[in-house]
Order: C-alpha cells, then sequence, then structure tokens
C-alpha cells in the first residue's frame, strides 16, 4: 500500500456521504478494499444512518457469475477473482443509476451469501434518492469494464484496515457461512490474499484511502 491513510470514524464517513446526498443530483460512492476490509458494514451503515429517502446500497457482490456458470467453465474454486465477475454488467447497471431520468425506478441484483447466488432484480434504485452507495473489491480495476465502473463513481474510497484484523475478520465470516474453521483459514490465506494483492494494486486510483477507527 503505497497512497496515505487516513484515520476517520465511521461518523466522519458518514458525515462525508452526508454531504454527497445533495437533492440537486445523483451521486454514486464507491467503497472499496480487499477482501473483509469492512465494506459493506460501512456501506451498510451509511444508508441505515441517511434513511432510504437519501441513500440506497448497490453492491458489485450482485454481480458474481453464478455456480453453474463457474463451474462450467471450472472457475469455482476461484469464486471471488476478478474475472468471476460480470464486469460489463455491473458498469451498465452504473451508467443506468447515473443517468437515471425521472419516473424511471432501475432494479439491481443482490447476493445471497446463505444460497451463494446472486438474485436478480432484488433492489430497488429511485430516481429521487440522491446518494447510491456501491462497494465491492474491484472498483478500482483498470482492465475489462472496470474503468466504466470507476467513471461512474463521484467518488471511491479505499478501505485499508490491519491486514491481521481483515484476515480474522474473514475467517468469522466463511465460518458463519458454512465452512469448517481449517477450511475457512485455507479460503482467507488463499483465494482471498491472492484476490487481495490484486486489490492493493489500485488503491492509488482511490479519491481517500481509509483506515476505520473507534470513535
Amino acid at each position: 500500500m503505497t497512497a496515505d491513510v487516513q484515520a476517520a470514524t465511521v461518523a466522519d464517513l458518514i458525515g462525508a456521504a452526508t454531504r454527497l446526498a445533495s437533492p440537486d443530483r445523483r451521486a454514486i460512492l464507491g467503497i472499496t478494499g480487499a477482501p473483509g476490509a469492512g465494506k459493506s458494514t460501512l456501506g451498510e451503515r451509511i444508508v441505515e444512518a441517511l434513511g432510504p429517502e437519501r441513500a440506497v446500497l448497490v453492491p458489485m457482490d450482485g454481480f458474481h457469475l453464478a455456480d453453474a456458470v463457474l463451474a462450467a467453465r471450472d472457475l469455482r474454486h476461484v469464486k471471488g477473482a476478478i474475472h468471476t465477475f460480470d464486469d460489463a454488467g455491473f458498469a451498465s447497471l452504473l451508467e443506468r443509476i447515473r443517468q437515471q431520468r425521472p419516473g424511471e425506478i432501475v432494479y439491481a441484483p443482490r447476493f445471497d451469501r446463505h444460497l451463494e447466488e446472486p438474485i436478480a432484480g432484488s433492489i430497488e434504485v429511485r430516481p429521487d434518492v440522491p446518494l447510491v452507495v456501491t462497494e465491492g473489491n474491484y472498483l478500482l480495476a483498470d482492465d475489462g469494464a472496470w474503468p466504466r465502473v470507476r467513471a461512474c463513481l463521484t467518488e471511491c474510497w479505499f478501505l485499508d484496515p490491519q491486514p491481521d484484523v481483515r484476515r480474522e475478520r474473514l475467517v468469522a465470516r466463511h465460518v458463519a457461512f458454512g465452512k469448517s474453521p481449517d477450511a475457512a483459514r485455507a479460503w482467507a490465506l488463499g483465494t482471498d490474499e491472492a484476490n487481495a494483492a490484486l486489490i492493493a494494486t489500485t488503491a492509488a486510483r482511490a479519491d481517500r484511502v481509509l483506515r476505520v477507527v473507534e470513535g
């Protein structure tokens, strides 16, 4: 990690997101970082604080390729890697959201962690909601359709927690969703860590590199 890391509390970041939620324009806030960085937690807290009239969460994870597709391509063992997402579909969704017309409803997919599958048409994005928060690992990647994603973002924040904290969060998450402790640690230190190394190279493209602290 070469970019300067700023310490910020959740309250600080809610305040920054609130300033983006202007009724005069649509803003899209991206939150990125390695697996276990706390992206979904921060996104959820921002949207909860602002309320449904001012913010909606549209995660990148809704664009996971389905398990049947991954199995057909022999990619099931690296699920979560950059090439296991529909980057063009995600970019197209954000372009629609950025250009959303009055009266138009956009429906986005979500990822069900219990089913381990994306579910289409699960998130309603209304045109009068000023702030869309999107979070995911590869928002700042520079190949495929990912640059189109970056172009849609009003701001993008890169979360950079302490590595040991991030890895322990990952292990706990994998256990919570059904992996044995040994399998959870193997996945966190294998597939997840390989993805984290790639994601770290994208931090310089963020508007802010952040370490969330208590306060």
